[in-house]
């Protein structure tokens, strides 16, 4: 079975998730993953549970005591942490 390629919206090639990063809320570690796989940035669970308790991370749910994340707020999150693309350290 050969791993395909989808059409990101924003006209990147999106990767194939595995299994468990296609819900549409994670755990704090499948969070992780999916922001390392997706954008590219690697942030630990344990520091998206900091930022749960002092603020600065994306936005999740709760389910009794366990953290959800909706993979819709992890990419606007991630959006907006990566901010426009620039040429040159003049432009940002």
């Amino acid at each position: 079975m050969t791993e395909e390629l989808k059409p990101a919206s924003a006209g990147m090639a999106e990767p194939c998730l595995p299994p468990a990063l296609r819900k549409p809320r994670l755990r704090r570690w499948e969070a992780a993953d999916y922001l390392k796989i997706v954008h590219g940035i690697e942030v630990a669970p344990a520091t998206l549970a900091k930022w749960a308790s002092v603020g600065g991370g994306p936005a999740y749910q709760k389910v009794n005591r366990t953290p959800l994340y909706p993979t819709a707020e992890l990419d606007s999150w991630a959006a907006d942490k990566l901010g426009d693309p620039v040429r040159n350290t003049s432009h940002g």
